[in-house]
């Protein structure tokens, strides 16, 4: 009895351990979306794709520099020191004649060692512009990453709208079966009344097998969508996710791409280094105090080591970038133009992307107003074949043409549907419309 209690708690123990292993997993399976919209997607992928640890980093740097640039107020402290020897020295050739008093014989070899604070008073404003910059750089970079998460959205169109086509095609997959069981069932009750060969069963059977076939192919594919799709939300999908077909979005010519913003604030760079030169023209005013010990001191009629201190306002007014001020500001001027020249560009393209998209659409408006002509038409010669092969007065063989030419028709509907669906999130993506929660 005393064994049977101390196995029943092992047993115990252990599957407390088996459920404390597994609940990693079951709580990752706990977030597993039920529903699956697009705009979501466009959420989820910006929030888990790695590059976005990038913003905190940048933020991070802008934060030092601005930092170490307000620093530059902040009073500075040196340690000098010289140790010297001269060829030749101040000295006297003659001697006052005063009792008690002679002139000082100055040493060649001298020695000092002192140390300063300066104060900035007044530097041009160059440490605000340093300030201005770091502030900039930090837009521009930030920008640059919004330019490359953006990317993300038209992958995401790619694969969702992959998985959303894969759907459809398995709906019609299922539909393409009952056609072809109907007919195997139809063939059969002919067999059995001496109106059909066996053979006929066995040509709808190979069709229904084939399309079996096809249907695997379909599961297959619209896993490595959904596998995709998960790696991008950082979330599992599975068969019981739903992915909610998307709107029909309101399509506008408006350009709100990112791109656009980066080109503007890398102008504003230029404007900062323009402010720059300017500042570098300006005087500058420093406070300093100086001490030290040295020989001789402060007092020229004394040879001896002594302590000094002075202190006082210090100009200084570099005029040397003048010579090349002008160039400079050519050269700045040059590089705006240059960012002018790649924003045209890249609206140019912008543009020509949009005419082909624009074509593309049109021409799956026209294909989608033949699909259901075509359908109509295809059902109805599908429909006279059925009730000639339950005569038996059509061939197994010609019936699963008419079968597979409705299917195709229809296969083409779907197509149709989610390539314009898709180009029309494409021109958003293209225009910078993209809307997300």
């Amino acid at each position: 009895m005393l064994q049977l209690i101390v196995w029943f708690r092992l047993r115990i123990v252990k599957v407390f351990m088996m459920l404390a292993a597994l609940m990693p997993v079951l709580s990752l399976f706990a977030q597993q979306p039920s529903h699956l919209s697009i705009e979501e997607v466009y959420q989820l992928a910006r929030k888990n794709y790695p590059l976005i640890k990038q913003r905190n980093l940048i933020s991070k740097t802008k934060e030092y520099s601005v930092s170490n640039a307000s620093k530059g107020y902040l009073p500075t402290f040196s340690v000098n020191g010289q140790a010297t020897y001269q060829s030749d020295v101040t000295n006297f050739p003659f001697q006052i004649p005063i009792p008690g008093f002679s002139l000082p014989q100055y040493s060649k070899d001298q020695y000092k060692i002192y140390a300063q604070v300066d104060q900035v008073i007044y530097d041009g404003g160059v440490l605000k512009n340093q300030k201005q910059t770091a502030e900039t750089n930090e837009i521009i970079q930030q920008q640059n990453l919004e330019v490359e998460l953006y990317a993300l959205y038209d992958r995401v169109n790619q694969i969702f709208f992959g998985a959303l086509l894969m759907n459809e095609q398995l709906k019609q997959n299922d539909l393409f079966k009952k056609d072809l069981q109907n007919g195997i069932d139809k063939t059969k009750a002919l067999v059995a009344n001496g109106m059909a060969y066996r053979s006929s069963v066995d040509e709808l059977s190979a069709q229904l097998l084939q399309t079996e076939q096809s249907r695997i192919e379909l599961i297959s594919a619209k896993k490595a969508y959904l596998d995709m799709l998960s790696l991008f939300i950082h979330a599992p999908i599975d068969e019981s996710t739903i992915l909610e077909k998307p709107p029909v979005p309101t399509l506008t010519d408006n350009i709100n791409r990112p791109e656009l913003l980066f080109y503007d604030y890398q102008k504003r760079t230029y404007d900062l280094q323009d402010q720059l030169l300017k500042s570098q023209l300006r005087p500058k005013f420093n406070f300093f105090v100086q001490g030290g010990y040295g020989r001789p001191g402060l007092n020229m009629l004394s040879n001896d080591f002594a302590l000094y201190a002075l202190g006082g306002i210090r100009l200084n007014w570099n005029l040397g970038s003048l010579y090349t001020f002008k160039n400079q500001q050519q050269l700045l001027d040059i590089n705006k133009k240059t960012i002018d020249v790649q924003k045209e560009t890249f609206l140019f393209n912008i543009n020509l992307t949009q005419k082909q998209q624009n074509a593309e659409l049109a021409k799956y408006f026209e294909l989608l107003k033949k699909d259901g002509d075509i359908i109509s038409l295809r059902e109805s010669v599908k429909n006279a074949a059925a009730a000639q092969l339950e005569n038996g007065v059509l061939s197994a063989h010609d019936y699963i043409t008419q079968v597979t030419a409705e299917d195709h028709a229809r296969q083409n509907l779907i197509l149709h549907n989610i390539e314009l669906l898709q180009s029309q999130y494409n021109y958003q993506n293209t225009t910078g419309n993209i809307k997300k929660q």
